[in-house]
């Protein structure tokens, strides 16, 4: 089930988990992104040779370093949409400025960022966003409200995608990409959105009258900026994925022998599947990570793939346990009232995978359209 690539020694990965254990023990994400950026691990292979902190390596260094991080379990990082989304943003699309301003900070650990995209009505849709900014001497007032919005409630910078043209102005025009600081009291509010998983890691957030005094891109080309952004979530953070799929998908199949569940052969076939998914998953990836492999429907058939599989992968965790997984890991009480565990979540968790980052149906649009050459969707 372990798709090997770079390091595969048990032992080596057994010393890193041991060094974990020993310099994480309960330090915050912002403290363990600050041990990070210490030691030069954050910013690797970022394509600004060195100017502005990180560490110069090539794409394959890049893809070692990353599922060997996975593999050895080491923590989630808070500061992962600052270094994979915003940092490269920043170096194709920043000032100068911007950048000597930003990405310093990133590289050391020192400011976490979130991303304003989503918002209610326009989940997908980001043309939709109706979050709007006006010109205040030399600054931007920005007023609306965002949703699912990760790691917010740690940030402390988001990028948002918000209206600074015309009233008139529709979809993807006079939309504009602002750095704006979460520190704001009375102007900036984030409320955290409790899932049925029972955890809370995505937010509301709602800005009335925030500051912002930079537009990344210049004002009017955040349509632009944004889809180079998404761009990047398909890169090598997609075989980081898959490591986090492996081990998952192993659970099962221990699972699956454990409660005697892989003597049915539908319940074999379906393990298999998911093998075979994940392996062609991986081939896909690899295949497209370099860019003159990748074309303009790259990124949707990723998703598409990835989705619908760790939903699958969430059912057959359910189906092998039987009625087991129905119950709790703990009583219920009033020191814990509800909790699930690892299998359980995935399960419910997984139920978002196919709307957050753009859901099943944006993405068919997306392959009809630019690779298909289909005509667009009238309205």
């Amino acid at each position: 089930m372990d798709f090997a690539f770079g390091v595969d020694d048990d032992a080596f990965r057994a010393d890193a988990r041991a060094w974990l254990a020993a310099h994480v023990g309960d330090a915050s994400g912002r403290e363990w992104e600050r041990e990070l950026g210490d030691g030069g691990w954050i910013g690797i292979g970022w394509d600004d040779g060195g100017a502005y902190g990180g560490r110069r390596a090539g794409l394959t260094q890049q893809v070692v370093w990353a599922e060997e991080y996975a593999r050895s379990r080491a923590p989630v990082r808070a500061g992962h949409i600052g270094e994979n989304l915003l940092a490269p943003t920043l170096v194709a699309y920043g000032t100068e400025e911007q950048k000597q301003r930003f990405l310093p900070a990133i590289a050391r650990g020192e400011e976490l960022w979130c991303q304003g995209y989503s918002e209610p009505g326009a989940g997908s849709d980001l043309a939709g966003v109706r979050t709007h900014a006006v010109r205040d001497a030399g600054t931007y007032r920005v007023t609306g409200q965002k949703i699912w919005t990760s790691l917010a409630q740690d940030a402390d910078w988001c990028f948002v995608l918000a209206r600074t043209g015309a009233a008139e102005a529709r979809r993807h025009h006079g939309l504009s990409f602002l750095l704006v600081p979460m520190d704001q009291p009375g102007r900036v509010d984030v409320r955290a959105i409790r899932q049925m998983t029972g955890t809370s890691e995505f937010n509301e957030v709602f800005f009335d009258g925030a500051v912002a005094r930079d537009v990344v891109g210049g004002e009017g080309n955040g349509w632009r900026v944004a889809m180079g952004l998404l761009a990047l979530e398909r890169g090598v953070s997609t075989l980081v994925q898959q490591i986090g799929f492996a081990q998952e998908l192993r659970q099962v199949v221990r699972l699956a022998v454990a409660t005697g569940a892989a003597g049915d052969p539908v319940v074999r076939a379906r393990l298999v599947r998911l093998w075979a998914e994940l392996h062609t998953m991986r081939v896909n990836a690899l295949r497209t990570l370099g860019t003159s492999r990748s074309g303009p429907g790259a990124p949707s058939v990723a998703k598409l793939l990835w989705g619908g599989w760790h939903q699958r992968l969430g059912e057959l965790a359910v189906q092998v346990r039987g009625a087991a997984a129905t119950v709790g890991p703990y009583d219920w009480d009033e020191e814990r009232p509800y909790e699930l565990d690892g299998l359980q979540r995935l399960f419910l968790f997984s139920r978002a995978d196919t709307i957050y980052g753009g859901s099943d149906e944006i993405q068919r649009n997306i392959i009809a359209e630019r690779v298909l050459g289909l005509p667009r969707e009238s309205g």
